[in-house]
């Protein structure tokens, strides 16, 4: 089976199904779940040192910090959900 990775920006990617939210890091709480996962050494930074602008919740409790507006990640997560693996079905002796 084939897993889909979901571009975070700059090189990176996460695995498509593990992801649980894609959320804004603007609100403080938020912010405080960032902090808390720097502390437990849950936080996984792909922003290149540049401003966060998604947070990344994956189900093994791990955030992601990515640069790329939240928005443009979570489409890019929408279209990946949309796209069907195609599956050839022999059809029998022709």
């Amino acid at each position: 089976m084939e897993k889909k990775l979901l571009n975070i920006g700059f090189g990176n990617t996460v695995v498509a199904e593990r992801v649980v939210a894609i959320v804004s890091p603007s609100s403080s709480p938020m912010k405080r779940l960032k902090d808390e996962a720097r502390e437990q050494r849950h936080l996984v930074d792909a922003t290149q040192g540049r401003r966060t602008r998604a947070i990344i919740v994956m189900d093994s409790n791990h955030i992601v910090l990515s640069a790329i507006q939240f928005e443009t990640v979570a489409q890019r997560f929408e279209d990946l959900k949309k796209e069907k693996v195609s599956v050839h079905e022999p059809d029998g002796p022709q």
